[in-house]
């Protein structure tokens, strides 16, 4: 496995819009533009910059500008070895389809830059499946490429002063609503086979399905994103780190139709073939809203094996649930080592919620003698208000989640109007429904089901450091 070779020291990089690449392109800025100087933070800074329009682009919302994205990039990647590049996005709507990024890159888009997906498929090329998938995960027959693409790269950026990246995906959710698309929806951002991994200070809107899929990747920093789609709309995920580790998720608002984080690592017989786990993940200061989904989801897809993901300083509202874990027989391979402290939930359908029936399957050929290792389930520090369930914990028969354990939560049941009052209390429905686990609980109110024994214990969390939390930005200037 690869690892981050970040200078320990600040690096300046003073980055010009206004370079001349030889006889390649001269970049010339019009004088329209703001050249006022941009700071930005990087894992990198460059050496090299161009703007979009020195390759023809055109910020009307109408042009199709995919010529001049892929012609930007190739220009810019004789660079990798000479301190890399940069390409400015200026302000204005650049119509684009899917294009591929390169090494020792970065992608900034200025504020007013706007990045508009085209509707049009024949703009998207189309993908093999996933080794860790076996299908595509919607269709059968393979799927599209990602709005943003890249596959085997080291050190690559996409960043800005908050410019937006909008999927337009009203096109595709009709499309999928009515059983028309023969391959899998694309996703906004995809990076695969890479290393040293940087998504930042963007809006991000109207994904066709997920929005950032790091896969087979390695040492992520995903911070400062406002993700944004419709609540109605299936498989909206924010951000899913898929079969890849050391990652970094930061300071991030979601707005979703589904999970606002979901880890996986690989579906069924095809995941545990491939083998290749999510595992030394850390979250933290991230706020969801999701009324059909989770706000960070383990699963369904975990048959490489999910470990040690951390979580803190959490809030959700207006959430299904707050962490669930999604498993099922064929699944295998294990969810373990989850530590999750500092949770702030309001109006939630669970808080706490665990199933090993989620059956979605990618063909008839799992086994279903192959059953997952749910253990080391650790959730502490909650304040939950209006809630319908405190927790809703079911493993599996004969393969029960063991070693859960929930310390310090106090749950605010949900009180219908007119509800019953027995003994001068207000009757809810019941708070907990447990079958096939097992774990401790400490100061939980209300009181849990009778398989989490009641025991005075902190629930741990882990003092020690990940890799990427050791990873300092440098602050570069354009």
């Amino acid at each position: 496995m690869k690892t981050l070779t970040f200078q320990n020291s600040y690096i300046i990089g003073v980055i010009s819009a206004i370079l001349i690449f030889g006889s390649l392109v001269e970049c010339r800025v019009p004088s329209s533009y703001n050249l006022n100087k941009v700071d930005y933070t990087a894992i990198n800074c460059r050496k090299h910059s161009a703007l979009l329009t020195d390759f023809g682009a055109v910020g009307d919302g109408k042009t199709l500008n995919t010529k001049a994205f892929n012609s930007a990039i190739t220009n810019l990647s004789q660079y990798a070895n000479d301190g890399g590049a940069l390409l400015i996005v200026p302000p204005g709507k650049w119509l684009t389809g899917s294009f591929n990024l390169t090494s020792h890159f970065t992608l900034f888009l200025q504020k007013g830059a706007v990045i508009l997906a085209s509707q049009n498929e024949a703009d998207w090329p189309q993908l093999p499946v996933l080794p860790s998938y076996g299908r595509g995960r919607e269709a059968p027959d393979g799927r599209f490429s990602s709005l943003i693409f890249g596959t085997n790269l080291t050190d690559v950026i996409i960043t800005g002063n908050n410019g937006t990246i909008d999927g337009q995906g009203s096109y595709w959710w009709d499309k999928f609503k009515q059983g028309q698309l023969k391959l899998t929806r694309p996703y906004l951002i995809e990076i695969m086979y890479s290393d040293q991994i940087q998504i930042s200070n963007l809006t991000l809107v109207n994904s066709p399905s997920w929005f950032v899929h790091p896969i087979y990747s390695s040492n992520i920093i995903i911070n400062g994103l406002t993700i944004l789609a419709p609540l109605y709309v299936p498989n909206t995920d924010g951000i899913n780190p898929d079969s890849s580790t050391n990652v970094r998720i930061e300071d991030n608002y979601i707005e979703s139709g589904d999970d606002c984080i979901a880890i996986k690592s690989g579906w069924d017989e095809y995941g545990i073939k491939f083998g290749k786990p999510s595992q030394q993940i850390i979250i933290r200061r991230l706020t969801c809203i999701s009324p059909k989904s989770a706000m960070i989801a383990l699963g369904s897809e975990m048959s490489g094996g999910i470990q040690d993901v951390r979580a803190e300083d959490l809030t959700a509202i207006n959430t299904e649930s707050a962490i669930r874990i999604k498993s099922a027989v064929g699944r295998g391979a294990f969810v373990k080592d989850i530590f999750v402290k500092g949770m702030n939930l309001n109006t939630m359908k669970y808080v706490f919620w665990m199933t090993g029936s989620y059956g979605e399957h990618p063909d008839n050929k799992f086994d279903p003698k192959t059953l997952p290792n749910i253990t080391g389930i650790n959730y502490r520090d909650v304040i939950a208000k209006n809630v319908t369930i405190a927790g809703k914990l079911e493993g599996i028969a004969n393969d029960p989640f063991t070693g859960i354990c929930i310390s310090n939560a106090t749950i605010e049941m949900f009180v219908k109007k007119n509800a019953i009052v027995e003994n001068g209390v207000h009757k809810v429905k019941l708070p907990w429904n447990c079958t096939d686990i097992s774990g401790v609980t400490s100061n939980v109110h209300p009181q849990p089901c009778a398989l989490l024994q009641e025991k005075k214990v902190d629930c741990p969390y882990p003092t020690d450091k990940l890799p990427i939390e050791n990873v300092q930005f440098k602050t570069c200037s354009i």
